[in-house]
């Protein structure tokens, strides 16, 4: 392996795959991704490299302000200028302009024979540029194991490399350029992780390095990592596992994966001084466990405070990317561990961050900004307690498990009840398998996309926002229009000639298997995210009463969903749709307004908070836009409604005129 490359954007692309998987498995349709995407992700990753090429070599091509290697300075100036046409051949994106003025500034420096520290510096900074415009998956999805990128070193690189790095491998003689020594420090300082993965992913055009791309996404992070480590002796890990310790401040600028395999050590001597640089990330390197427990409210918070910080040196765009990361990657993934343990404490993060995005959305003065992150801190910090207190108690497992399940499945249970209740009514009990076969097929579709999640991709909190999103927005549009078409029947009269004429006709085929559809959908909608809550559970131990608390909750499903079938048993047909299309029309709404919320923790849809209480369980969240839409959606049924009730009054004035007297 001669040269390297690396950096970040995680939550974009797990996104993509996570929701093309719910639109698979509730709609049947949709490739993971497309061609453009792939094409565009590689287009990237191979223009970061050659970003990164220049600010790690440009140093072997000048020296002091004078060309030390006319070869290497040549192919400076080439790249630089290949850079420049790259940039502008990528598709039109916010931020693409301040690309091409830093490029410029790039290509400027490497043509006066400026000092390799500032060539580096533009680079580098040029390549953060690239990636926060057009993000592409950075980050290892778990913490990489060291031993075996050592074996893999050994087996796939020391014949070149040499046993310990040194470039002094049995084939290195043969080869032109040589290839590099991973002991060299100038080198190593200069090089991020993300570098060396980009290196053996896609090798080093002229030269002998090739790619490795045959090799597992896991096993080439094993092997970069193992890469990083050969530069630094064992007595600065050791110096760096104790200032890892004892230094707070240091773990929260390294909060994570992400973060470590995209900072060069010269980059962070800037703000930690040599020394201290070497230290940490000799430590970090050899040993990426330990950033396992900077995750949760830890990275909330470090990533709040990167928030506020580029905020306040004018950089928006970053900033948002931050504060949505900040509750994406840091509260997300332990919300049920939080909702278990403190639902109260989970509502009022999802309030203050949502108002903090808000204000960055409005752009509040800076003052404000602080003004908000204080009192985000203070529920982080609650946040904090409650998770330390260790396991819960049995009692509150109990409750936690009950309310989880009546919580989450009474939305799904009341409408499967409601299309169950319809068939009845309409003697159509014939087609009942379609609905049962709707709500069975999503218990097993939530359990499948659980265990793909769980063990062959790493979902995002986006990917579940986004999911959940999408799936109540489009099952709001279903409730609402057939809402309107049970009201119409509700208001028309006629019943049984209706039921003998046309329900027969209506209840085959496509509707039918619409009934069914709508009843997976909602039960899929559900099922997940309950899969997830319990998962949670059942890490805090008290699994007996975690049980007890999923039987009580069951049972609490099973007697509602009786009383709904007596009670609708007794309604006259005409009023049972007239109650029945209302229920609908309302549980519209309220998916309406879940859908818009989900939405905007995912990012898609920006907040304007209201001073109103937040009622997850009517789907009221305090935002504009979440009322907004579901005022539309209520206007919306509203007039049907009246427009029904017009129409079936005319068409009684109507038949009233015609009747003989």
């Amino acid at each position: 392996m001669k040269r390297f490359s690396f950096s970040s954007a995680r939550g974009h692309w797990l996104s993509r795959v996570m929701v093309s998987i719910a639109w698979l498995v509730v709609f049947g349709a949709g490739p993971a991704l497309s061609a453009e995407d792939d094409k565009l992700d590689l287009q990237v990753r191979q223009l970061w490299q050659l970003i990164d090429y220049v600010a790690v070599d440009y140093a072997g091509a000048v020296s002091d302000g004078q060309v030390t290697n006319a070869g290497e300075f040549k192919e400076m100036m080439e790249f630089t200028a290949t850079i420049r046409e790259r940039l502008d051949a990528l598709p039109a994106r916010d931020g693409r302009e301040q690309l091409a003025q830093q490029s410029q500034l790039l290509e400027t420096a490497v043509s006066q024979q400026a000092d390799a520290a500032k060539v580096a510096q533009v680079a580098h900074a040029l390549a953060n540029q690239l990636l926060a415009a057009y993000p592409v998956p950075i980050a290892p999805k778990a913490v990489p194991d060291i031993a075996r990128g050592s074996a893999l070193y050994q087996e796939q690189c020391g014949a070149c490399h040499g046993a310990a790095g040194h470039g002094d491998g049995p084939a290195a003689a043969q080869l032109d350029p040589p290839p590099v020594a991973f002991t060299d420090a100038t080198r190593a300082r200069a090089r991020s992780l993300y570098s060396l993965f980009e290196a053996i992913s896609q090798g080093v055009g002229g030269t002998a390095m090739p790619s490795f791309a045959s090799l597992s996404a896991e096993d080439r992070w094993a092997l970069s990592f193992y890469v990083g480590t050969l530069a630094y002796p064992e007595a600065t890990r050791q110096a760096g596992a104790k200032l890892w310790k004892q230094d707070p401040a240091l773990r929260d600028r390294i909060p994570d994966l992400e973060t470590l395999v995209r900072k060069t050590e010269n980059e962070l001597s800037t703000d930690l001084g040599a020394s201290r640089a070497s230290a940490a990330l000799a430590y970090l390197r050899a040993t990426p466990s330990a950033l396992v427990q900077e995750s949760g409210v830890a990275l909330a918070r470090s990533r709040l405070h990167q928030s506020i910080a580029a905020y306040q040196a004018g950089n928006k765009q970053e900033a948002a990317r931050l504060a949505l990361s900040s509750y994406l990657d840091g509260i997300e993934p332990i919300e049920p561990r939080l909702a278990a343990r403190d639902a109260k404490v989970l509502t009022r993060i999802e309030g203050v961050m949502g108002e903090y995005r808000a204000r960055l959305d409005r752009g509040a003065t800076p003052a404000e900004m602080t003004e908000q992150l204080a009192a985000v801190e203070e529920v982080l910090n609650d946040a904090s307690k409650v998770l330390d207190q260790g396991n819960t108690g049995a009692a509150t497992t109990f409750i936690a498990s009950f309310t989880i399940l009546v919580r989450e499945g009474l939305e799904a249970l009341l409408l499967v009840v409601a299309i169950v209740a319809f068939l009845r009514k309409s003697g159509r009990q014939e087609l009942m398998p379609y609905v049962q076969g709707g709500w069975i097929s999503a218990l097993v579709a939530g359990g499948i996309t659980w265990l793909v999640a769980r063990y062959l991709i790493d979902i995002s909190g986006a990917s579940r926002e986004l999911t959940e999103g999408y799936a109540s927005l489009f099952a709001a549009f279903i409730l609402l229009t057939v809402g309107l078409w049970m009201h119409q029947k509700s208001v028309a009269g006629h019943w049984q000639r209706y039921f003998q004429n046309n329900l027969s006709g209506i209840l085959r085929g496509r509707s039918a298997w619409l009934l069914a559809g709508l009843a997976f959908l909602m039960v899929y909608r559900e099922v997940f995210e309950t899969i997830l809550f319990y998962a949670a559970l059942g890490s805090e131990g008290n699994g007996a009463a975690a049980l007890a608390g999923f039987v009580a909750g069951s049972a609490v499903l099973a007697l509602t969903a009786t009383a709904m079938l007596k009670f609708s048993a007794r309604l006259p047909i005409a009023k049972f749709f007239s109650v029945s299309s209302i229920f609908i029309a309302v549980l519209a709404v309220v998916l309406a307004g879940k859908g818009a919320a989900a939405l905007q923790e995912a990012g898609i849809l920006s907040v304007q908070t209201l001073p109103l209480p937040r009622i997850e369980l009517v789907g009221l969240y305090p935002s504009v836009q979440t009322l907004l839409l579901q005022a539309v959606v209520a206007l919306a049924a509203i007039a049907g409604f009246a427009y029904n009730a017009r129409s079936a009054r005319q068409h009684a004035s109507s038949t009233d005129a015609v009747a003989p007297r």
